[in-house]
């Protein structure tokens, strides 16, 4: 398998230089039969890799793609990185090995087979496209102590984003990101252990980096991706600015709880004073959104007075 991707991988940094490049030249190239560069492509198309073939030119992706330089990352990052072509899913990994984990440990997959979002919604996940990632933090506090955790993480992101010079993101109650109104980022938090023991926390983050057309028809809400707005993005040093950044907000979160967060959270809250909605089943919950409390509920205020709302079925939408 190894051996696989790492041929994969070649093609793929041969064909990232934009134009056509033919298959005799892959082949060349990779020491193999132009055959066997054929099924190579085909099983990249498989993995949600879009590549165009013209009779006669040859090779060419749909997009650039940017892989993870796992040397940098391991480097850089003064925790574990496990790192992965291709893995079902990051959460589901840590999960499995919770106990021999550390707090700041990271997982990070160029591809997901069973990438989950809340609720139980795949996340779809094309070899290369975007960023999909795992951290691991053992909270002593116990499980009941999380409470607020998702919102700090969507302000993490939203903080490492702009550091990259990307304008126009925000955050939308409880942990989903978006760029300029459309969903780019989204965050799944997973746990076990005891109410008022250590608690193990897995937190798995995926970002839209470069959606192609084909993949991004399987997605059933309007989505972003940042391939117009970061030229030359290294996805690799999104990564370690986002564990460092993690790092820093979660040991803060753990020693203060949610009350440092509450003006980060207002400051990005794409529907901060505006009419709102929730959905709870077959009700609906109308009122002015008002940020959030220090336990991570959404603030509405309606008929002159503030109500807070939390629950793992609400889901919030504009009024209008």
């Amino acid at each position: 398998m190894k051996e696989q991707w790492e041929r994969k991988r070649a093609i793929i940094a041969a064909l990232n230089t934009g134009g056509f490049v033919s298959g005799e030249l892959l082949a060349n190239q990779a020491g193999i039969s132009r055959a066997a560069i054929g099924k190579h492509i085909a099983s990249l198309e498989e993995y949600g890799i879009e590549v165009f073939s013209v009779k006669g030119k040859g090779y060419k992706l749909a997009s650039k793609i940017s892989l993870i330089d796992e040397s940098r990352l391991k480097n850089e990052i003064n925790h574990r990185c496990f790192y992965f072509d291709e893995i079902p899913s990051t959460n589901a990994f840590f999960l499995k090995n919770v106990e021999d984990l550390n707090s700041g440990d990271i997982c990070v997959a160029e591809y997901q087979s069973a990438g989950r979002g809340r609720r139980g919604r795949s996340w779809v996940s094309p070899y290369g496209c975007h960023l999909y990632c795992s951290m691991y933090w053992n909270l002593s506090q116990g499980m009941a102590k999380a409470a607020g955790l998702s919102l700090v993480v969507a302000c993490s992101l939203v903080k490492v984003l702009e550091s990259f010079g990307i304008e126009g993101v925000g955050v939308k109650w409880p942990n989903d990101i978006y760029l300029n109104d459309k969903k780019l980022a989204g965050v799944l938090i997973e746990m076990s252990g005891q109410a008022d023991g250590h608690c193990h926390l897995v937190i798995g983050i995926g970002i839209n980096i470069s959606m192609s057309k084909g993949q991004g028809e399987k997605i059933d809400q309007p989505w972003s991706d940042l391939s117009d707005l970061t030229v030359g993005l290294s996805k690799t040093d999104l990564m370690i600015a986002l564990q460092k950044q993690l790092f820093v907000d979660l040991t803060e979160f753990e020693l203060a709880g949610m009350k440092p967060f509450l003006l980060r959270w207002q400051d990005v809250d794409i529907f901060y004073g505006k009419e709102v909605k929730l959905l709870m089943g077959e009700n609906q919950v109308f009122g002015v959104c008002r940020g959030i409390d220090e336990t991570g509920a959404i603030l509405l205020e309606s008929g002159g007075r503030v109500e807070a709302f939390v629950g793992g079925e609400i889901t919030l939408r504009s009024a209008t």
